[in-house]
């Protein structure tokens, strides 16, 4: 894990917005030549037979293990989601994965370098709207504005702010299970009931209002590592 944060850029670094990348286009053109014939006519010439065309073969996507503590069924359909949103996600170097099928005393906020594999896993707290009964399980998601529920699907990471938590960074919804999320303000920041002193004394964390509320000795180690222009991608299905 050490080699995992030493690549770690300070929060200084990580709050600068990235380079635009320009591009250039080659137009190419071909001429025509006019062959003046003899009088003779000449001897018919015999149409080549074309060639077969040769069907493209689709590139090989490299195949990508699961890190071990992540469901390989969810870890998969994360991959899938990044490929699908990857023109909008212009950092794809690591993600981070919210099991949501584990209760809230679990570790089960996984950020993950695809290069190399190494994880890096926390608490996370889920919405009151998604477990009313404070049982420590999520029971629904939601996308509804006022619900106080956790949403799934794939998130954008985006700017950071101060707010009423202090220092935190915007989602953008990705999916139709979760684009209301920037005008719900479901965003990542520091909360106490995050703390992994709550599952000692309660054996759950507390609710958030649908934000991912990690510990407060936890949020500088997240934004380190998933940065703005980054992937979340939460979900519950086993």
């Amino acid at each position: 894990m050490s080699e995992m944060m030493e690549a770690v850029a300070t929060r200084r670094a990580f709050l600068k917005s990235a380079a635009a990348v320009a591009g250039t286009g080659l137009l190419a053109g071909c001429a025509a030549r006019t062959v003046s014939t003899a009088a003779v006519p000449a001897p018919p010439v015999p149409v080549p037979t074309p060639p077969p065309v040769a069907t493209p073969v689709a590139q090989a996507t490299p195949t990508i293990v699961a890190p071990r503590g992540i469901r390989p069924e969810l870890f998969q359909r994360a991959m899938a989601a990044l490929q699908r949103h990857g023109s909008r996600i212009r950092q794809q170097d690591r993600i981070a994965i919210a099991d949501f099928s584990m209760p809230s005393s679990r570790l089960r906020f996984h950020l993950v370098d695809l290069h190399n594999g190494l994880t890096r896993s926390m608490l996370v707290a889920h919405g009151i709207g998604s477990d009313p009964e404070h049982t420590g399980m999520l029971q629904r998601f939601s996308n509804e504005v006022n619900s106080e529920a956790t949403c799934e699907g794939a998130f954008l990471a985006a700017n950071y702010y101060v707010g009423q938590h202090q220092l935190s960074q915007r989602l953008i919804g990705l999916d139709a299970t979760n684009n209301n999320a920037l005008d719900r303000a479901i965003v990542i920041h520091a909360a106490w009931y995050s703390n992994s002193d709550m599952i000692a004394k309660h054996g759950k964390l507390g609710r958030s209002q649908g934000c991912f509320a990690v510990g407060e000795r936890e949020l500088d180690k997240v934004f380190s590592l998933l940065g703005e222009g980054r992937m979340i991608y939460a979900e519950k299905s086993a």
